[in-house]
């Protein structure tokens, strides 16, 4: 469903589409609002056929990632949940993190709800499991280890002092401790240390009690249920005004090893049944483990169909279930209520950044003297080394918060060598220019299109693609009216430039050039964190306990990073370029499946012509060609 900009609304699925579509316009006196706000706004719709249930299910989840509608309950920021991956078909195998999942043969274990929770699964196992955190190509006959192989952290394979066989074991270690398995892990490592002890490698045997006794102590932690040694996830929620909290248990052989929560937008006036399974489907979408067992706080709709398909994905039987009395109903309790509590801390920690955010843009505004509370800033930064692949940002905080949508990177074209001044009046003169009168077409902005031919809708990218895609085609396709870029639209309350009285300088000369008068300009100098205005040669300098300059500072740090992460970007892109793309025949795709087999240039360098040749997309001719530039 579109409103008038073509915008998608809301997407959903149906067998029989005619009584899908009388409940939303038969006669909206008894919708709920939620409904009734979405029948007001509809202007058009399209619909899709498809051969079969399963198959709509998975495009209404791919069409609800890829364009994220508003009256969809959808996982929030879910373009790319961070994954464990254990490359397997590797001769030493490393662990790490991944935002792809992909058919390969490795193992991958999530997803986890940020980057922080992997993390301290990695810090935990790295603890526990002496594999090798390093990327370069093993040989085993590097001169000597790493600092990790001292401190007991790493077996040493790129010494030699492991083989494949030994490395592997510590492998699957970490593969059975992920499961769960850790009976099985302190069994094996028990036998081992007994051999060990027997042949008189006391040292050894030392080194696996101390490993067995660290596994030990994390397996108490480890709460114990009367499950029967059963694998399970345990899904439950809590409602707030316009988002849910979904909290998920992992049971693994009967122990909860671990769990996660969720947060869910577009959620007002949907029942908890529709919540749970909006999320069972967008969950286990991009999970690679679907459990035997399911259980669930509320009755979803479509449960036949929802099971049907986690059992195609799973290559076997799943139940799911809504447990009613015993241990089960009083672990999905538990779980709901862990939801209600995480909720209740969500919403006070919002009151207080709300109430610090509404202190600090006031305190700013009668500092600066601002006309209105500045509710957008936007700040700028420049980076570069040496003057070379120059870039500069623009960062959008709106109530005191980061706008990351409306984040913008510019490639500063016209300036040669180091001059700051100039490329912040290149960056600033193409911002401005285009505040009120520019379309996409002339900014040489590409808008993501509205596709309407089904087969393009069937092959609707998922999330991580969805970045990377700006414009999808189809032959008959109706033309879209192009819309404004949201982030030039918006003229912001304040603009602070990185920098001090030159960096002002440059900004204020692309301001009278343009003839900008009713945009409060500024920046901030890192030395003292002085505030510059135009015309008033004193600066201003805020107390060192002010919200307002704790805000300003996190702006300009936030767009100083901004600025450095795309500067290594290009940087690296650069100079890797000077090395193997320009090898014919070497594009993007196998230079990355080339660096991913030998790690570095000098691995592929040192490589055998047949290693080379053997890489995924690779030909001998090819290798060839590698090995002669190198």
């Amino acid at each position: 469903m579109r409103d008038a900009k073509g915008d998608v609304l809301y997407v959903g699925k149906a067998s029989r589409l005619r009584n899908r579509l009388r409940q939303y316009f038969a006669g909206s006196s008894n919708l709920p609002p939620k409904i009734q706000s979405l029948v007001a706004n509809v202007v058009d719709f399209d619909f899709i056929v498809t051969e079969s249930e399963q198959e709509a299910l998975l495009l209404e989840s791919n069409l609800i990632k890829h364009h994220r509608p508003v009256y969809n309950a959808r996982l929030k920021d879910d373009k790319s949940y961070p994954f464990i991956k254990i490359d397997t078909t590797e001769d030493f195998p490393q662990v790490y993190i991944t935002r792809r999942v992909a058919r390969d043969g490795a193992k991958y274990f999530g997803p986890f709800a940020s980057a922080g929770s992997v993390r301290r699964t990695l810090a935990l196992l790295k603890k526990l499991f002496p594999y090798r955190s390093c990327t370069i190509v093993i040989t085993g006959k590097e001169p000597r280890p790493c600092l990790d192989y001292y401190i007991k952290r790493c077996a040493g394979p790129c010494i030699g002092a492991v083989n494949t066989e030994q490395y592997g074991e510590i492998i699957d270690q970490v593969v059975m401790f992920l499961e769960g398995k850790t009976d099985s892990i302190v069994k094996s490592l028990s036998r081992r240390m007994s051999q060990a002890a027997e042949t008189l490698e006391f040292e050894r045997a030392a080194a696996l009690r101390d490993q067995i006794q660290s596994i030990e102590k994390v397996h108490e932690g480890q709460k114990v249920l009367n499950l029967s040694g059963e694998n399970m996830d345990v899904v439950a929620m809590a409602s707030g005004e316009n988002e849910a909290r979904v909290e998920v248990f992992f049971v693994r052989q009967g122990k909860l090893i671990g769990r996660d929560n969720f947060t869910m937008t577009g959620t007002q006036d949907d029942d908890p049944g529709t919540v749970i399974a909006a999320f069972v489907e967008q969950f286990y979408d991009v999970n690679p483990y679907i459990p035997p067992k399911v259980l669930l706080q509320h009755t979803i709709d479509d449960e036949t169909l929802v099971r049907e398909w986690l059992e195609k994905k799973r290559v076997g039987k799943v139940e799911l279930l809504v447990p009613q009395r015993g241990e089960k109903k009083r672990l999905v309790e538990m779980v709901a209520e862990n939801a209600r509590e995480g909720l209740d801390q969500m919403k006070v920690r919002k009151a207080q950044d709300n109430t610090i955010a509404d202190q600090a843009m006031a305190e700013i505004q009668e500092a600066l003297g601002l006309p209105a509370l500045p509710s957008r800033i936007e700040c700028y930064d420049i980076s570069n080394i040496q003057g070379t692949n120059t870039v500069g940002s623009m960062v959008v905080f709106e109530e005191g918060k980061p706008k990351t949508a409306h984040y913008r990177r510019f490639k500063i074209k016209t300036v040669q060598g180091v001059d700051d001044y100039s490329s912040m009046r290149e960056m600033l003169t193409r911002r401005f220019k285009r505040l009120s009168t520019q379309s996409p077409a002339e900014s040489g902005e590409t808008l993501l299109s509205a596709p309407s031919s089904v087969e393009k809708l069937r092959e609707a990218p998922v999330l991580d693609e969805q970045r990377r895609t700006t414009h999808v085609e189809a032959e008959d396709a109706e033309p879209v009216p192009p819309r404004q870029d949201a982030a030039w639209e918006l003229a912001p309350d304040l603009v602070i430039i990185d920098g001090g009285k030159g960096h002002l300088g440059a900004a204020l000369q692309v301001f009278l050039e343009l003839g900008i008068t009713n945009i409060p300009l500024s920046s901030l100098a890192k030395e003292n964190e002085e505030i510059f205005l135009p015309y008033t040669p004193e600066p201003i300098i805020l107390p060192r306990d002010s919200q307002g300059l704790f805000l300003v500072q996190r702006i300009r740090d936030e767009a100083h990073r901004f600025a450095i992460t795309f500067h290594r970007e290009r940087r690296s892109k650069t100079n890797l370029r000077s090395v193997i793309d320009d090898i014919p025949g070497i594009g993007p795709r196998r230079r990355r499946m080339l660096l991913r087999k030998f790690g570095s240039v000098r691995g592929i360098k040192d490589a055998a012509i047949d290693d080379i040749a053997a890489v995924p997309g690779m030909t001998r001719k090819l290798a060839e060609k590698v090995k002669e530039a190198l």
